[in-house]
């Protein structure tokens, strides 16, 4: 644990943070902007999906990129380009520009959290990998939940409220700045599409469960406001739905890495899912009884916070050495078919059917995760007694 106290590590997860708050404000504002444009649900969900489709686009060029500029550059470029695509949305209201401008800060983004990824991956001990890498996602989890109660302050101000976010991810230049280490992606090389091929197979359950909690992130501050505006919630209180479960996932994670490395990850790995599947029924009756908004959302952003947390331990306890880097791009290529396809679905569900619809999605998402899990532990079992 020693390496929590190194000046680049701290440097890396502030900063990394700093950009949480960044796109915890802009997912919900943008949602907020195009609701009082008169777009529906549908609309906010192609948005959306076009931030997660641009990650989708450059996840097979991260290595080859880094490599010619190396890490360091790559990663305080990708900081400025998100800037520059959010200002540029304070600058004009055309959609098409809009989608565009999403797809290229969705892209610098993924580039930047699979480069940091795997520099964490590459730094942490197996004996306290779970709780390195929760510290890693409960800085970022923390300052992404600031972004929805940043935003109910400020989206009363059309004028400026995009181009104050950009501005929050230009703090995180001065911490990027200091940093000395940085992850040798260098070694990706020509046979990465063959070293896909034998990865893929090992990392199902780790995939499916980055995928699902990217949906559940992406639902969560973009359409769950307006399936909390659509039981009657005020605005107010349905921004702050996001903030909720971000707050469990940040409170809880770094408990639930310090419980898988006692107690094993498999088996928190899936009582978190476990959870994540009684609670969500459950939040169809939290928008009867607001006693119970926080209890609730809190446990189940903390349940699936773990799915995500545990599914990151699991690559760097397989993985070393340039199949890291791979498995990495492999989580960041599910992050963004996830964060693409799901917003989509669920916003076009709940537009056909009702807001409802959105709590179907998720429960199928994390449905998958538990089966290919239980499918990991029988193929191990199979092997091991063969």
């Amino acid at each position: 644990m020693k390496i929590i106290f190194t000046r680049d590590f701290c440097a890396l997860i502030i900063s990394v943070a700093i950009v949480g708050l960044g796109i915890g404000a802009t997912f919900p504002l943008t949602s907020i902007a195009l609701m009082q444009a008169g777009y529906g649900s549908h609309v906010i969900g192609i948005l959306t999906a076009a931030q997660a489709g641009g990650g989708l686009v450059i996840v097979p060029f991260v290595g080859r990129i880094t490599s010619r500029i190396g890490a360091h550059c790559a990663i305080t470029s990708m900081v400025w380009i998100t800037s520059i695509s959010t200002l540029l949305m304070q600058l004009t209201s055309n959609l098409v520009a809009w989608t565009f401008l999403r797809a290229i800060s969705g892209a610098a983004l993924m580039m930047l959290f699979t480069i940091t990824e795997v520099w964490v991956h590459q730094l942490a001990p197996d004996r306290s990998r779970g709780r390195i890498v929760a510290l890693y996602t409960t800085n970022f989890t923390l300052f992404q939940m600031a972004g929805p109660l940043l935003v109910s302050v400020i989206a009363s101000y059309p004028g400026w409220r995009f181009a104050l976010c950009a501005s929050i991810f230009l703090l995180a230049l001065p911490g990027l700045s200091i940093m000395r280490i940085s992850p040798d992606m260098g070694q990706v090389g020509n046979n990465s599409n063959a070293t896909r091929k034998t990865i893929l197979p090992r990392m199902l359950a780790p995939i499916i469960g980055v995928g699902f909690f990217a949906l559940f992130d992406t639902l969560a501050l973009s359409l769950l406001p307006l399936f909390a505006l659509h039981h009657g919630i005020s605005t107010e209180r349905a921004v702050v739905f996001g903030s909720a479960i971000a707050l469990g996932e940040t409170v809880c994670a770094f408990f639930l890495g310090w419980l898988a490395d006692q107690v094993g990850r498999e088996r928190i790995h899936f009582g978190a899912a476990i959870v994540v599947t009684l609670l969500l029924p459950t939040l169809l009756l939290v928008t009867t009884q607001p006693w119970l908004y926080w209890p609730v959302l809190i446990l189940l952003g903390a349940a699936s916070g773990g799915v995500y947390t545990l599914s990151l331990s699991a690559i760097g306890e397989r993985f070393r050495g340039p199949s890291l880097v791979t498995a990495s791009s492999l989580i960041g290529a599910s992050w963004g078919i996830a964060s693409f396809l799901g917003p989509i679905v669920a916003g076009l569900l709940m537009r056909m059917n009702s807001p409802d619809a959105l709590i179907v999605v998720l429960f199928i998402g994390i449905i998958l995760f538990i089966c290919a899990h239980l499918w990991e532990q029988y193929a191990a079992r199979a092997e091991t007694q063969g």
